[in-house]
């Protein structure tokens, strides 16, 4: 199976407010889901501009945007892609 990508902005928005604790979420994941994702961490992704999204920090699977991204929120969303 193909690795999910996970993408972290480490704009200065993003990771003023959270962004910087999900860097090492790699390690950090539950047993089932390492060396399920390809992580990286990007410069500002420019999500920020964006009004309809709720906010920072932004990071991005697959590329779907998850907002006011929580390493909970992150392993809830892989879970859901590894289902479908």
């Amino acid at each position: 199976m193909k690795k999910l990508q996970l993408e972290i902005c480490c704009g200065t928005t993003c990771y003023m407010l959270g962004a910087n604790r999900l860097l090492n979420i790699e390690n950090e994941m539950p047993s089932e889901l390492r060396g399920k994702c390809e992580v990286k961490a990007l410069p500002c992704m420019g999500l920020c501009n964006d009004k309809e999204l709720a906010g920072a920090p932004y990071v991005k699977l697959n590329g779907i945007v998850i907002e006011n991204a929580t390493a909970e929120k992150i392993y809830d969303k892989i879970r859901e892609l590894l289902e479908a």
